[in-house]
């Protein structure tokens, strides 16, 4: 094979995984923006009370028309901790289809521990999605009710998280499971 044959192979092999590469990215960019949409996030039907709930709260309609959808709070905007997240998301859409949590009566019966792992993700993150619109350092406490202010600036102080205060702002916080006796028979 004379060099400028090889010369043309390896250009075209080039070509051909740059082309790859280019669909590759747009194929992994088209999925997440389509799984990060507010339809396809309560398209589940035991995802209906948690939008039922979220549409109650500010952040689904408020004076200012500023709407923070499912994405905004539970998908992080750097790369890496959104791949991960969608990665891990992915146990959600396993779990409806093996039927965990296909019911609202089951999705209920696991409420609180589903809670408690966003919970200390978000506490392991410092409430990073959170603060991609409220961030302490761009809050005017002069122009917070005298409660707010206080607390806010507490929290900042001694470094607590928007999730230490603000559960069960958009999402009812769920009740705790009811203790058990472990001599009752049939208790877990």
């Amino acid at each position: 094979m004379s060099k400028t044959s090889s010369r043309r192979i390896s250009m075209i092999t080039a070509g051909y995984l740059f082309a790859a590469g280019i669909l590759f990215v747009w194929g992994i960019d088209f999925a997440i923006k389509s799984t990060n949409t507010l339809e396809f996030c309560t398209s589940c039907h035991t995802m209906s009370t948690n939008f039922e709930e979220y549409k109650k709260s500010l952040h689904y309609k408020n004076a200012s028309g500023v709407q923070a959808t499912c994405a905004d709070c539970h998908v992080p905007k750097p790369l890496g901790p959104k791949l991960a997240t969608k990665i891990i998301a992915a146990k959600d859409v396993y779990h409806e289809v093996v039927g965990t949590i296909d019911t609202p009566e089951k999705f209920e019966a696991r409420r609180w521990h589903l809670a408690n792992m966003v919970w200390d993700r978000m506490r392991a993150s410092d409430s990073r999605e959170c603060r991609s619109c409220h961030d302490f350092a761009n809050m005017d406490l002069s122009e917070q009710g005298r409660s707010a202010r206080s607390r806010h600036a507490a929290a900042q102080d001694k470094g607590q998280t928007c999730i230490d205060c603000h559960r069960g702002i958009v999402h009812y916080e769920p009740d705790p499971p009811e203790e058990t006796d472990p001599e009752t028979p049939g208790a877990h």
